[in-house]
């Protein structure tokens, strides 16, 4: 099976863990971190071109230690769009604020401004676009009603690293960003992830919140928690750094490739603003009805491609969150998605003869259904 995305490790990252294995450091309590981790940092937030970069275990950690930092409490409320990972919505109820739901736009499947704008509050204590399937979302009209109304702008760009906004790196679009290294993704640690500030006050907060709010050690002056990346995946993450420009370009010529393959499939292709650089971290396209995105997801997968859906349920109505009072609202483009969105994979170990295979399955799926 042709999988929708993978890890792709080598010797360098090998010869990355031997080391840290042998010098004997696995993780340092410091709110420094250890020393690759430090380095890590250093290397990423070059690449970025942030002033800050602070790695920590998850992309969950990195949302959840960016609310606390913000001083989110509880009863505050964050906006957010329902179609996206539950971690989003996972983090703030974490830190102990109400999650706000709002729709996405179809043409992009992030945030709508607008929605934003309407459902603001004097409780509304930070907004957290999603930059979905690695494109990134519309932060300068976000940014600019947030600003307005003092609202702190969190940018969940765990899907989008290596993407780009008007010329900016995603996870800097925001007074925070938010990144994610799951094995899934464009590049991976294992586990882990990073959170990107320009704002040194900030990011020496990030620093103490990561290890239980401690400055020496056993001196915690603000809640924290462990959120610490360990030395081997920091080692890890130098490495696969360095490969991630031929990692984007080819899924960026895989998606360019399937895209005229796919030109006349009668489905909804992905549309990529001018002013923005997708990553690729997803190649979705969407069906007319739920039925005929069974029929090709099914054909495909029996041809040995890894066709998965991306969301099949608005976080609003999953099970916790229906719970919560959430399932009866209404978010229509939201779940217009969920029913119709088809994600083909397009990572670095995609040939030309997978992207022949997907897109005659497809045809001829739509010519015989």
């Amino acid at each position: 099976m042709l999988p929708i995305n993978k890890p792709l490790l080598g010797v360098e990252e090998k010869e990355g863990v031997l080391k840290v294995i042998e010098g004997g450091i696995m993780t340092n309590s410091s709110p420094e971190g250890g020393p690759n981790v430090r380095a890590f940092e250093r290397e990423l937030a070059r690449h970025l071109n942030a002033r800050h970069v602070v790695a920590v275990n998850s992309g969950t950690a990195a949302l959840h230690t960016a609310l606390l930092a913000s001083g989110i409490r509880l009863g505050d409320e964050v906006v957010m769009p329902s179609f996206t990972f539950a971690a989003t919505a996972g983090a703030a109820v974490l830190a102990g604020a109400k999650p706000v739901f709002v729709d996405i736009d179809l043409s992009s499947y992030n945030m709508m401004p607008r929605a934003f704008k309407k459902v603001i509050t004097k409780r509304t204590k930070a907004v957290i676009p999603v930059d979905l399937y690695g494109l990134p979302a519309e932060m300068d009209e976000i940014g600019e009603i947030a600003e307005e109304h003092g609202i702190t702008v969190i940018e969940d760009a765990c899907q989008a690293l290596g993407a780009s906004y008007r010329g900016r790196m995603a996870g800097t679009l925001g007074d925070i960003g938010c990144l994610s290294f799951y094995p899934t993704k464009v590049m991976t640690t294992g586990e882990g992830g990073a959170i990107i500030t320009d704002d040194d006050a900030l990011a020496e907060k990030l620093g103490r919140i990561r290890t239980h709010g401690q400055v020496k050690g056993n001196d915690s002056v603000i809640l924290g928690g462990n959120f610490r990346m360990p030395e081997i995946e920091a080692a890890i993450g130098r490495a696969q750094l360095k490969k991630l420009p031929g990692f984007l370009a080819a899924r960026a010529r895989n998606a360019n490739a399937l895209k005229e393959k796919l030109d006349g499939a009668g489905l909804v292709l992905p549309e990529v603003p001018e002013y923005c650089r997708h990553n690729w971290y997803l190649f979705t396209v969407r069906c007319k009805t739920a039925a005929e995105r069974e029929r090709f997801m099914s054909r495909l997968l029996e041809g040995g491609i890894g066709a998965t859906v991306y969301y099949p349920t608005p976080v609003h109505r999953i099970p916790l969150y229906a719970g919560l009072g959430y399932g009866t609202l209404k978010l229509p483009a939201s779940e217009r998605a969920a029913q119709t969105v088809l994600s083909l994979p397009v990572n670095p170990a995609v040939t030309e003869k997978d992207l022949d295979r997907m897109a005659e399955i497809i045809k001829k799926t739509k010519k015989n259904p």
